[in-house]
C-alpha cells in the first residue's frame, strides 16, 4: 500500500518541497478512495516532513502522536465547529520540535459548509510556519472558495496493475485478484470489496445480465452494494472484448463471458456500459442500492430490445 501512494503526484510533491522548502500553505489533495485517503495524508504528511522510513519521527507520524503534525478530526470522526475552533487556537501556538507545523485534515469533504467558512481566512493566511494538508474524496463537496484558496493536487485512479500488484502484496494467495483488479476502477478499496466478496458479485453480475430472476436478484444487488456494480461494469467489458474478437483481454473466464456475448451486440453492450457507470454516480449521490439495479436492469432491456428489432 505504501508503494502505491508513494507513486501517486502529491506524493511526489511533498517530497520535492520538503527538498527545496518550498510547500504551499494549504494543500487539497483530491482522492477518489475515502477508505485509504487518511493512509494517503500520512504518506504526505511524512514527506513534509522529510521523515526517513523506520525514524522517530515516521513512527511517530504514523501513530498520529507527531507534537507537530495533528491530525483532525479523530480517525472515524468529523471536522465540527468546535474542532475548527481548536484548530484556530493550535495554529497559533509555535511548533515544538522544528520551525514548522501541519495540521492534516482528513475526509474534508464530509465536513459542512458551515465549518469549511469558519476555516476559511486561517487556510488562506496561516500563522508563520503553520501549513494545512486536506484531503476530499469527492470535490463536489468543497466550497469554490476553498477550492480557489487551496493547491489543489488531484491523485487521478490507479492503473489497474498498480492495483492488481498491491493487492498481491496484502492479500497474498488470494483468487480472483486480476478481475478484482480490473474492475474496481483504480480505487483500491474497492478491488478489496470485491476480493472480500469472493467472487460473489461477478456471479451475480453475470445472472443479472442474462435477465432471468431479476426482482430477488436486484434485492441482493442492493444489498452488494458498490461492488456489484464495478462487477457489472467489468463483465460487460468483457462481452465486448468477446464480441470483438479479443477473447485475449478477458478478465473473467471465457467460457463464462460467451453466452452473454451471444445475447449482447456490441453497440447494446457499449451502451449498458454507459447505463452501468450512471447507476455507479447515483449510487454516490445515496440512490438506493436496489432501485438502482432494477432501473439498470430496464435500461438495458429496452436498449436490448432496440438492438434485437434492429438485427
Amino acid at each position: 500500500m505504501r508503494q502505491l501512494f508513494r507513486s501517486t503526484n502529491v506524493y511526489r510533491a511533498f517530497s520535492e518541497g520538503a527538498r527545496t522548502g518550498e510547500t504551499a500553505h494549504f494543500t487539497l489533495v483530491l482522492f477518489p478512495d475515502a477508505a485509504y485517503l487518511r493512509a494517503l495524508l500520512k504518506e504526505c504528511a511524512k514527506a513534509f516532513f522529510a521523515a526517513e522510513d523506520g525514524s522517530r519521527e515516521e513512527k511517530l507520524i504514523e501513530a498520529e502522536s507527531f507534537s507537530d503534525c495533528l491530525f483532525y478530526p479523530a480517525a472515524g470522526g468529523k471536522l465540527s465547529a468546535d474542532l475548527a475552533g481548536e484548530i484556530t487556537d493550535e495554529s497559533l501556538l509555535r511548533p515544538v520540535e522544528g520551525e514548522k507545523k501541519l495540521f492534516v485534515l482528513d475526509a474534508f469533504h464530509t465536513v459542512t459548509p458551515l465549518v469549511q467558512n469558519k476555516l476559511l481566512k486561517l487556510l488562506e493566511e496561516p500563522p508563520q510556519g503553520v501549513y494545512f494538508l486536506a484531503g476530499a474524496a469527492a470535490e463536489h463537496a468543497v466550497l469554490p472558495t476553498v477550492l480557489s484558496r487551496a493547491n489543489v493536487r488531484r491523485v487521478p485512479p490507479f492503473a489497474e496493475e498498480a492495483v492488481e500488484g498491491a493487492l498481491r502484496r496484502l492479500h497474498p494467495g488470494a483468487e480472483g485478484v486480476h478481475a478484482c483488479a480490473a474492475a474496481c476502477g483504480g480505487v483500491l478499496s474497492a478491488a478489496e470489496a470485491l476480493l472480500a466478496g469472493g467472487g460473489e458479485d461477478f456471479r451475480l453480475a453475470e445472472q443479472f445480465l442474462s435477465g432471468k430472476d431479476l426482482v430477488p436478484l436486484c434485492r441482493r444487488a442492493g444489498e452488494r452494494g458498490a461492488p456489484f456494480f464495478a462487477a457489472v461494469r467489468l463483465v460487460l467489458r468483457d462481452v465486448m472484448f468477446c464480441a470483438a474478437g479479443q477473447e485475449r483481454y478477458l478478465a473473467l473466464p471465457v467460457s463464462e463471458v460467451r453466452p452473454l456475448a451471444a445475447r449482447y451486440p456490441a453497440g447494446a453492450a457499449a451502451a449498458a456500459l454507459g447505463f452501468a457507470a450512471q447507476s455507479e454516480r447515483e449510487l454516490i449521490f445515496n440512490a438506493n442500492g436496489a432501485q438502482a439495479a432494477l432501473t439498470l436492469a430496464l435500461r438495458i432491456g429496452k436498449e436490448l430490445e432496440k438492438w434485437h428489432k434492429l438485427s
